[in-house]
Order: C-alpha cells, then sequence, then structure tokens
C-alpha cells in the first residue's frame, strides 16, 4: 500500500501556494490568545484562511515530517464552501484542494 505522506505533504504545499495567489496569506501571525481558541477552526478567532495558514499547515506538515498518525476525517472543503460563500474571489481550486485533502485522509 502507498503511503499516505508523500501525497499530503504534496497537497499541503499546493494548498499553501493557492493561498498565496488568492493573497490569503498573511505575513503576520495572529495573537497567541487567538490562536489558542478551543472553537473547531478557530471560528471565534480567526478567519478560515488564518486558520489554515497558522493551525492546520503547521501541525499537518509536523504530522506528516514525523509520520505521526493522521487525521482520517477533516471535513475542511464544506467549511471553506461556507465562509466562501458570496465571496468574489476565485476560490474554486482552492476549495477543490481541499476536497483532495479530506479525500486522502479518509482513505488513508
Amino acid at each position: 500500500m502507498k503511503s499516505i505522506y508523500p501525497d499530503i505533504a504534496t497537497l499541503l504545499l499546493e494548498l499553501e501556494a493557492d493561498l498565496r495567489v488568492l493573497s490569503l496569506w498573511d505575513a503576520e501571525p495572529p495573537s497567541p490568545a487567538a490562536l489558542a481558541s478551543t472553537e473547531p477552526f478557530c471560528v471565534d478567532t480567526l478567519t478560515l484562511p488564518q486558520w489554515l495558514q497558522f493551525v492546520f499547515l503547521p501541525r499537518m506538515s509536523h504530522m506528516v515530517e514525523l509520520e505521526m498518525p493522521l487525521p482520517q476525517a477533516c471535513g475542511i472543503a464544506p467549511m471553506a464552501e461556507e465562509f466562501f460563500r458570496g465571496s468574489e474571489l476565485p476560490v474554486a481550486a482552492l476549495i477543490r484542494k481541499l476536497e483532495e485533502i479530506d479525500l486522502r485522509l479518509a482513505r488513508g
């Protein structure tokens, strides 16, 4: 069986690139208090792009690097669809990338 780690590593790099292309990549991190949220996706303190950049990507990259067990379900794509509903940004590719991550994690 093919290892999931190279696939997820590639998808994470592509996700970062998509965020940068859409100018959704922040130069400055949020405050430690904002990052300490206990709500799913830090919905009370961060935007979804901030959560992806400062929480999801670092955690997943760390897990991939150390070949730690990965989550089997994330459900990020539906969250992104809701977050970007009505947005004028061309986010279809970004949402597709999140769907790919969700599906690859589910397949294991």
